[in-house]
């Protein structure tokens, strides 16, 4: 992976950690809400987990490959 590519992907990261801590603020608010809608928050809730796969497989890109 060249400097390029690890820069892209830095700044993909950013922006989804970014979007993963916003969505947990919204939920955290809106958990105790008995007039939430449930599907929207469940929906928020699915986003937030896919948000950290994605940013976990991101990390585990950028980790230099290790020659055994």
């Amino acid at each position: 992976m060249d400097e390029h590519e690890a820069a892209q992907l830095h700044h993909k990261l950013q922006l989804l950690e970014t979007e993963h801590r916003d969505l947990d603020d919204i939920i955290n608010r809106l958990v105790d809400d008995p007039t939430m809608d449930q599907l929207q928050l469940r929906r928020m809730k699915q986003r937030k987990l896919l948000l950290k796969d994605l940013i976990t497989r991101l990390r585990s890109r950028l980790i230099p490959d290790l020659k055994a």
